[in-house]
Parts: structure tokens; C-alpha cells; sequence
């Protein structure tokens, strides 16, 4: 294994740890030493640090590990709302498509068993709206995006299509969140001043307006496409 190979492991390694204890809920202090290295290998290694990222979190995606809420967080948090956004939106989408093809070509027959009523519906959806049906979904989830990966691959929507409606859909819903984790003061800042010292102004203002963001969003986008579908069957 060559230095450059054994660095990219030990990032992802670190910031796999760094999800795990953000849910966890473990001591800010454990937090800032993983954080300092993190950060450090980012700094001196940004490609490799950003491919990381985005393969740690195209696997959560691809395979429904529940750390991707935590995961999209932590991203924004290392790398900042501009690269942050990149690596979330196309590695999530990465990871969804790749759930739809392991479901279209491997495990056909125990999606439709796991999830009939759900795979039913969708199907007679996309039959009636096309891919207007998957960007509804992508925008309000009503379905839980996991089942709408897996269950989408039984049906008959060409890879393209699914690719660039779920990168479109979940669009608004990830800059939100990385917004939000980009906002968050860095650990080290938390363990000299506290919480209340930490944020103070500017910064106060822009978590607040990412909290209120996240809390109104599902509503928003849901009254906008009541707005402009107004006939809804009652297949959602």
C-alpha cells in the first residue's frame, strides 16, 4: 500500500469515527482531536480528503446506513457549504443510483417482497406522471428515499432519468442541510467559549436562519406542489 493510499484510509477512517461519535453523542473534546486531524489531511490533502468524503458517503447512501442526516452535517461542517455541497449532492445521488441498479439488476425479486404495497403504487404513479411523479417524491418525501431507490428500480425509467431527477429533486433539501452544517463553529472554539461564546452574532444569525430553514422546508415545498398539482390521486 502506497503513503497516498494509507493517508485516504486513514481519513476515512477518521471521518467515519467522526460520523459514529456525532451520533453518538460523545465528549467535544474526543470531537476536537478527531477534528484537527481530520482537518489537517484536508488542508494538505484536499483531493484526496474530498474523495473520501464522497465514497464514505455514497456507501451510506447506496446501502441506507441511517448516518446519512449526520453524514451530510459532518461534510459541510469539514469542508464548507461550496465543496461540501458538491461532494453531498452528486455522492448522494451516486449513492441512490446505485441502490436503484443493485435493486434493477440483483435484488428484483426481494424488493418487490419486502415492499409490495410500495412498489405498487409507484409503479401505477410512474405509469400515470413519469418522472414528474420521482421529483414529487424527491421534494416531499413521503416515501422514505431508501424505499424510493430500491422500489424505482422495478420499474421501467431509464438510469439517465433517475439520475438526474433525484439530483435535481434533492437539490434544495441538501443545500439546506449543508448550509446548515457549514454554520457550525468548530470544536475547538465550542471548548474555549461554550455554546452561548461560540455563537454570537453573525454566526448566531446564520445557525438560527438554517434551523428555521430546516423546520420550514418539508412545509414550503409541499405547499408548492399542492400549488401546482392541485388534482393529487390518491395513490400518494
Amino acid at each position: 500500500m502506497t503513503r497516498q493510499q494509507s493517508i485516504g484510509l486513514a481519513a476515512s477512517g477518521l471521518l467515519m469515527i467522526f460520523v459514529w461519535g456525532w451520533c453518538s453523542g460523545v465528549s467535544l473534546s474526543s470531537l476536537a482531536v478527531y477534528e484537527a486531524e481530520i482537518l489537517s489531511f484536508r488542508t494538505n490533502h484536499p483531493g484526496l480528503a474530498s474523495a473520501a468524503a464522497a465514497g464514505i458517503y455514497i456507501v451510506i447512501t447506496a446501502f441506507s446506513l441511517p448516518f446519512a442526516t449526520a453524514a451530510t452535517l459532518v461534510t459541510a461542517w469539514i469542508f464548507g457549504f461550496p465543496v461540501g455541497l458538491l461532494i453531498v449532492s452528486f455522492s448522494s445521488t451516486a449513492g441512490a443510483t446505485l441502490a436503484f441498479l443493485l435493486s434493477r439488476h440483483l435484488l428484483r425479486d426481494s424488493v418487490e417482497k419486502r415492499f409490495p404495497v410500495q412498489a405498487s403504487r409507484i409503479r401505477r404513479a410512474i405509469e400515470r406522471d413519469g418522472a414528474a411523479y420521482l421529483l414529487t417524491l424527491r421534494l416531499v418525501p413521503a416515501i422514505p428515499f431508501f424505499i424510493v431507490n430500491l422500489v424505482m428500480g422495478l420499474t421501467r425509467m431509464p438510469t439517465i432519468t433517475f439520475w438526474w431527477v433525484s439530483q435535481l429533486g434533492m437539490l434544495p433539501g441538501t443545500i439546506v442541510y449543508v448550509y446548515a452544517g457549514s454554520v457550525v463553529p468548530r470544536m475547538e472554539t465550542l471548548l474555549e467559549k461554550g455554546v452561548s461564546g461560540a455563537l454570537e452574532g453573525r454566526q448566531l444569525i446564520q445557525l438560527t436562519t438554517a434551523l428555521s430553514a430546516l423546520a420550514l422546508m418539508p412545509w414550503l415545498i409541499k405547499a408548492a406542489v399542492r400549488r401546482f398539482r392541485p388534482q393529487e390521486s390518491g395513490d400518494r
